[in-house]
């Protein structure tokens, strides 16, 4: 490898510390394997440690802390036969309508319609 292709950003090394940090390699083996590959130019074990620490708590708030909103699962047996009951009684309702009375987005009825 060349000195300048071994020569990564800031940003490239925190991409490839998250690599490993999401395969579950400590911070010792993710320096050690970054020595190996670019070796003067790899960030200082400190600067690895830091970054993979930063990393993994962030990763594990963002898992662990509930999401506001609606559930993602709005595609439900429940919906599809309201669909089709509205569909059926008014073949000439609008997406809208159905999305307005189920209060879900018109982009899960079209899903809705089209894949069920």
């Amino acid at each position: 490898m060349s000195a300048e292709s071994s020569n990564l950003s800031n940003i490239e090394h925190r991409a490839v510390i998250k690599y490993f940090v999401k395969k579950g390699k400590t911070p010792k083996e993710i320096f050690e394997d970054i020595v190996s590959v670019l070796q003067e130019s790899a960030p200082s074990y400190t600067m690895v440690k830091k970054m993979g620490s930063l990393i993994s708590t962030r990763t594990r708030e963002r898992e662990d802390d509930p999401r506001p909103g609606r559930p993602v699962t709005v595609v439900t047996e429940e919906n599809v036969r309201k669909i089709e009951k509205l569909v059926l009684a008014d073949r000439r309702i609008k997406l809208w309508q159905i999305a307005e009375e189920l209060q879900i987005s018109k982009e899960r009825v079209g899903e809705i319609i089209h894949e069920q």
